[in-house]
């Protein structure tokens, strides 16, 4: 590729990129309304930041059927994966970064190794902003989680100490961190607005895919038609959550050897193959351009794949 031609088209990726951040993490004209209707229903809770008031506008969004949501199978709800990863970007601005950084590593490949890699690279660069999404909504979920126990105590004591469940969902909101602060304090506003409390606990579950909070929330939903103690469940509720978590650091550990050997089988042809296509180029291109070549190519991809997944069924044990 001409040298030139190349400089210009990354000049072009660089502003494209720069203005569909911009577009992406300006603010809105209706953050002055969302600035009033929080002073009127949170009161005294914590004001939410800029980044809060971007997510509530993707968020509300929704409504709004885009072209993701209409190309995306039912199953994946991109507006729903965004929020539960906290992500202050909304998912078309997403999108057009994604095909930016394609473009970008394609005409890297082109210019760094040749042109039978550029699909590879496309799609590489293509799936780093998707990848960035899905380890923030995994670590977001997995610090719910951990955080759960201590929700669950807190609200325990503050139905001992005479409180209402509403006011033990407020103490969760004010007094811990997010991201279950956020969450606890979403159905409170709820509730505060006129839904159901269970009907708010149930939308709390549908937001975060986490079995420990439906347990939460049938028990709520149980005692609240039944009666009993809800203290005491929550209780235990919250030491069933922490011994689990010592169970499953044990099985982490035991598990390891069989994770690092998994990472390391997988990522070795990947770098084998990689550093060959740099060293010689000409000697594995015999993969693509050859029948058999074709044929092994395929055969390995299909090997690689069922040793991942064999890897994984091994290691993957449900606590």
């Amino acid at each position: 590729m001409d040298p030139s031609i190349l400089a210009v088209l990354i000049g072009a990726l660089v502003v494209a990129m720069i203005v569909l951040l911009y577009l992406a993490f300006s603010k809105g004209a209706d953050e002055a309304v969302s600035d009033r209707l929080d002073t009127l229903v949170k009161g005294n809770l914590r004001k939410e930041s800029s980044a809060d008031m971007l997510l509530k506008q993707a968020i509300q969004e929704s409504d709004k059927q885009s072209l993701l949501d209409r190309i995306t199978p039912e199953m994946l709800n991109l507006t729903k994966w965004f929020e539960q990863a906290d992500a202050n970007i909304k998912p078309s601005a997403l999108f057009g970064i994604s095909l930016g950084l394609a473009v970008f590593g394609a005409a890297l490949s082109i210019w760094l190794v040749n042109l039978y890699i550029l699909p590879v690279g496309a799609i590489v660069f293509f799936a780093l902003p998707w990848m960035w999404l899905y380890m923030k909504r995994a670590n977001r979920l997995k610090k719910f989680a951990a955080q759960l126990p201590d929700a669950m105590e807190l609200v325990a004591r503050a139905l001992r100490a005479g409180h209402s469940l509403a006011s033990g969902i407020h103490c969760v909101a004010e007094e811990m961190p997010a991201p279950i602060s956020r969450e606890f304090s979403r159905v409170y506003d709820e509730q505060n607005l006129g839904i159901a409390l269970e009907d708010a606990l149930k939308g709390m579950c549908d937001r975060v895919p986490n079995l420990d909070l439906r347990f939460f929330v049938t028990s709520v939903a149980i005692q609240r038609q039944t009666g009993g103690d809800l203290a005491e469940i929550l209780e235990r509720i919250g030491h069933i959550i922490r011994e689990r978590f010592k169970i499953l650091g044990q099985v982490q550990a035991l598990t390891a050897e069989g994770r690092l050997s998994g990472i390391v089988l997988i990522a070795m042809p990947i770098g084998l193959f990689l550093m060959m296509l740099w060293m010689k180029p000409d000697y594995i291109s015999l993969l693509w351009t050859d029948d058999m070549g074709k044929k092994m190519s395929i055969g390995a991809i299909i090997l690689v794949l069922i040793g991942a997944y064999a890897i994984k069924k091994i290691i993957d044990i449900k606590v």
